[in-house]
């Protein structure tokens, strides 16, 4: 599963670890990448996102049919 949000486009960020020594090891901040199921009325089925927290905060404001448009809108596949 990569940890990418299909709505807001959310990846993974990259930095360092540091120890008490001060070496510094690269790490990833992965987003909080949830896997959510919608029903879209207009296609009479369900559809499977993957979706940050902020994403599903957004589809909860918007509604699932303005997020899908916006997601088909970026090129994504639904």
């Amino acid at each position: 599963m990569s940890a990418h949000c299909q709505l807001t486009g959310r990846q993974p960020g990259f930095g360092n670890n540091i120890s008490h020594s001060h070496r510094r090891t690269k790490r990833r901040f992965n987003p909080n990448v949830q896997h959510k199921r919608y029903w879209l009325p207009s296609e009479g089925r369900h559809v499977r996102l993957t979706l940050s927290t902020k994403g599903i905060k957004t589809v909860d404001a918007i509604g699932v049919e303005a997020a899908v448009a916006r997601i088909r809108a970026r090129g994504g596949k639904v």
